[in-house]
């Protein structure tokens, strides 16, 4: 069974190792980098087994820009475990802690693009379905939200922007094969 803490200085760089072995890229370490170098980074969580990070989840400030006034929501992502430590709930185990984290520090909404089979078990559903567009493009399926508090989404909706790190991000994604 994993400890789950919030990440210290002392864990960057375990960060960064297990970021980059779970996505087989430096994309995503790159982007959890610069979000936490420029202060964004609002929730971020790592899962330790017998003094190794094996796991770690991060999560950001989102603007949704609407015709009511805008409003700040979180962004899930990433979520990283070293291979070797893949399909024994530490994910799973991370990812609930950190969206009770978030509302407790009395987030309301979160916004994540991933697995449409892994998240709705965690409550996600459809963010189309809830009024929010991706500003990027992303498979509707695919593109999910929480309301960590119920209703806080009821007469808003909106296209939700991310940090201006996604957008770098997201340029560096190699073309997907089809």
């Amino acid at each position: 069974m994993p400890e789950i803490r919030p990440e210290t200085q002392q864990d960057i760089d375990a960060i960064g190792e297990v970021t980059g072995q779970a996505f087989g890229q430096q994309v995503e370490v790159d982007l959890v980098n610069h979000l936490r170098e420029h202060g964004r980074a609002v929730v971020s969580l790592v899962a330790e087994i017998d003094g190794r990070v094996v796991g770690h989840i991060l999560f950001s400030p989102a603007t949704v820009e609407s015709d009511n006034p805008t409003f700040e929501v979180l962004c899930l992502a990433p979520v990283s475990v070293l291979p070797a430590y893949q399909r024994q709930g530490i994910g799973s185990q991370l990812i609930r802690a950190a969206l009770e984290e978030c509302r407790l520090l009395g987030h309301e909404v979160v916004v994540l693009v991933g697995h449409p089979e892994y998240y709705p078990r965690f409550g996600f559903v459809r963010a189309n379905a809830l009024g929010l567009e991706c500003e990027f493009e992303a498979p509707d399926e695919a593109w999910m939200a929480i309301e960590l508090r119920p209703g806080a989404l009821a007469g808003r909706k909106g296209r939700v922007k991310f940090q201006p790190e996604f957008q770098d991000a997201v340029q560096k994604q190699p073309p997907r094969s089809r």
